[in-house]
C-alpha cells in the first residue's frame, strides 16, 4: 500500500517503507537501482557539489573531543593541527597500554580527557565451560594521557542473548557498538540489555530497553548511539535493528522515549546513522539494505529516500560532508552519492552519481574532493564530484601476524570456519583477518588498520603515498576504528586498549 504523504515527510506513522523499494521487490530491482540521473540534472547537482568541495572541511569544529564512532563529526576526521606519529611499534611512541576487563570490536571515543570503551565476559571468550548465563558487558573509563583506570561498570546481560556460535556472534562478539558522549554524559547500547546512561564518573543515571527480538540469521547487532543536540534539547538515538526493527530517540537527561521509529527494511542494517547539515536544517541519514533514508532527529519521521547499496545487508556506515552523503558496501560494490536536503524519492533531483566502489565494512573518507575506501588490501581513491577512480594502491601486511591476511572479511555472523560450540568454546576467534576498522584521516595522512596488527600511514592525496608501516603485536587483532585526540592516536585490539603519541609529548 503506499504510503500517505506527511507533512514532514512520506509516513503518517511511525511505520514506514518506501513503495518503490519494498522489500518484496529488493531482489528484482539491482537494475532500476543503477539507472543513471538525467544528464542535465546530473550538471546541475554536481556543480553545487563542487563549490561545497572547494569549502571541505571549513565549517568542522576544531574540538579535541572524539565522542562517538567515526569522530563527532562522524567522519572518521580529525581537524586539530597536531597529528599522531607517523611511525611506532611496540617499543616505539606507545605512551601507554591498558588491559580491558574483557573482549571486544567497538571504538574508543575521547572525552573530557578520558577515554571510554565497552567489553563483555563471561561467554563466549574462549574459556572452558562457559555459559551464557555469565556474560557481562562492561564499560570503561581511562585516563586519556596516562592509560590509568579511573572505572569501570559491569552489566548483567538480558538473556537469552544470541547464541556465540558460526554463524552467528563469533564474527564480532557481544561489545560490538560505541559508546557515544554528548560530552556530559557517556551512553552506552549493549543491544538487547539496552541502552545505559553514565555520567563522566560513572554513575548510572538511567537505562531503556530497545527491545529483545533477534534476526532471521541471529547475528547480534552493531550499530553504535550518535547523540543529536539542538538549542536545549540533546537526545540519543539508537539502531535497534536486531531487536525490534526499530529506531529511537531517547532525552538525554531523564531517559525518557522522544520517539519510535519502526520499519521492516531496519533489518539487516548494522551501520551507524549520521547527522547531515543540508538547507538549512540537519537530516538524520542511514544507510539500509538497497536505500539511503533521510529522516527528521526530531521526531523520526522519514523525510526523503534514494537508492543505495544494492545488498541484502548494510554494514559500512553512510559519511556525510558538505552535505553530500557517501553511501559504499556490499559485495555487488554499488555505491551512490546523494545530496541530503530533499523531500520525498529524491532519486531524480539529488542523487549526484552512481558508482563501483568495492567495499565491505569500512566508509569511506572524503578529503579535498576525493574518496579513499579501504577493502581488502587495497586503499583506493575517487574523485568526490563523479565517483571516477583515480588510484589505487595495495597495502601489503607483514606475516607477523601469524599468516593471516585480509579479504575483507564478512557481515557480521558469516564466521565461516570458526568453532563455536556450546557454551562458546571456540574462543574470541581469530579477527585478524576480519577489516571491520575504518580509518581514520589526521594532519593530512590517513592511519589505516589492517586487523592483523599492521598500521599503514598513507599521504591523503590521490597519489597515496606511504609513508609508513608500523605493527603491534597483539594475538587479538584490531577490528576497532581508531580515534584520535590532542595528537594522540586510540587503538583497540581485543583485549587491550593503545594510546600512541610522540615520545617527546
Amino acid at each position: 500500500m503506499k504510503p500517505a504523504i506527511h507533512p514532514d515527510g512520506l509516513c503518517s506513522s511511525d511505520r514506514f517503507r518506501p513503495q518503490r523499494f519494498c522489500s518484496a521487490t529488493r531482489r528484482q530491482r539491482s537494475l532500476t537501482l543503477k539507472r543513471i540521473v538525467p544528464r542535465v540534472h546530473r550538471a546541475v547537482v554536481q556543480a553545487a557539489a563542487v563549490a561545497a568541495f572547494c569549502g571541505a572541511g571549513a565549517s568542522l569544529s576544531h574540538a579535541e573531543d572524539w565522542k562517538r564512532f567515526l569522530g563527532s563529526e562522524g567522519n572518521s576526521t580529525s581537524t586539530e593541527q597536531e597529528a599522531p606519529p607517523i611511525r611506532w611499534d611496540d617499543q616505539t611512541n606507545v605512551r601507554w597500554k591498558a588491559e580491558l576487563p574483557g573482549d571486544g570490536v567497538s571504538s574508543p571515543i575521547v572525552v573530557d580527557d578520558k577515554v571510554f570503551v565497552t567489553s563483555y565476559s563471561g561467554y563466549g571468550t574462549g574459556g572452558e565451560n562457559e555459559e551464557m548465563e555469565d556474560l557481562k558487558r562492561h564499560l570503561t573509563c581511562y585516563d586519556a594521557a596516562s592509560g590509568e583506570q579511573l572505572w569501570s561498570k559491569t552489566v548483567d546481560a538480558v538473556l537469552p542473548e544470541d547464541p556465540y556460535r558460526p554463524p552467528g556472534v563469533t564474527a564480532h562478539g557481544y561489545a560490538s557498538h560505541t559508546p557515544a558522549s554528548d560530552g556530559q554524559r557517556v551512553f552506552a547500547f549493549f543491544g538487547k540489555t539496552g541502552i545505559i546512561a553514565f555520567d563522566l564518573q560513572g554513575n548510572e543515571l538511567w537505562r531503556q530497553s530497545v527491545g529483545t527480538g533477534s534476526g532471521p540469521e541471529r547475528w547480534g547487532s552493531a550499530a553504535s548511539p550518535i547523540v543529536y543536540q539542538s538549542g536545549d534539547q540533546t537526545m540519543v538515538i539508537v539502531t535497534a535493528s536486531e531487536e525490534s526493527e526499530s529506531m529511537f530517540a531517547f532525552d538525554a537527561a531523564t531517559g525518557k522515549q522522544a520517539w519510535k521509529t519502526e520499519a521492516g527494511d531496519f533489518q539487516g542494517t548494522w551501520s551507524t546513522p549520521t547527522l547531515v547539515k543540508a538547507d538549512g536544517r540537519t537530516d538524520l541519514v542511514i544507510s539500509v539494505p538497497g536505500e539511503v533514508w533521510g529522516l527528521n532527529p526530531e521526531s523520526g519521521k522519514l523525510r526523503w529516500y534514494s537508492r543505495g547499496v544494492t545488498d541484502s545487508t548494510a554494514s559500512a556506515s553512510a559519511v556525510g560532508v558538505d552535505g553530500v552523503v557517501y553511501a559504499v558496501g556490499g559485495r555487488s560494490g554499488d555505491a551512490v552519492a546523494v545530496r541530503a536536503g530533499g523531500k520525498g524519492d529524491v532519486n531524480d533531483s539529488q542523487v549526484v552519481w552512481d558508482a563501483k566502489i568495492p567495499g565491505r565494512f569500512a566508509s569511506p573518507i572524503v578529503h579535498q574532493g576525493h574518496l579513499y575506501v579501504f577493502s581488502g588490501g587495497v586503499l583506493s581513491c575517487y574523485d568526490a564530484q563523479s565517483g571516477d577512480r583515480v588510484g589505487q594502491k595495495r597495502l601489503d601486511a607483514s606475516r607477523a601476524d601469524g599468516g593471516a591476511q585480509a579479504d575483507g572479511g564478512s557481515p557480521p555472523g558469516e564466521d565461516r570456519g570458526r568453532r563455536g560450540g556450546r557454551g562458546g568454546g571456540g574462543g574470541f576467534g581469530d579477527r585478524r583477518s576480519m577489516e571491520y576498522a575504518t580509518p581514520v584521516l589526521a594532519g593530512g595522512n590517513l592511519y589505516v588498520v589492517h586487523p592483523g596488527g599492521d598500521f599503514f600511514v598513507v599521504r591523503a592525496t590521490p597519489e597515496m603515498e606511504l609513508l609508513a608501516t608500523n605493527h603491534l603485536t597483539d594475538p587479538t587483532g584490531f577490528s576497532a576504528s581508531p580515534a584520535v585526540s590532542q595528537g594522540r592516536l586510540y587503538l583497540r585490539s581485543g583485549k587491550t586498549l593503545y594510546c600512541v603519541a610522540d615520545s617527546g609529548e
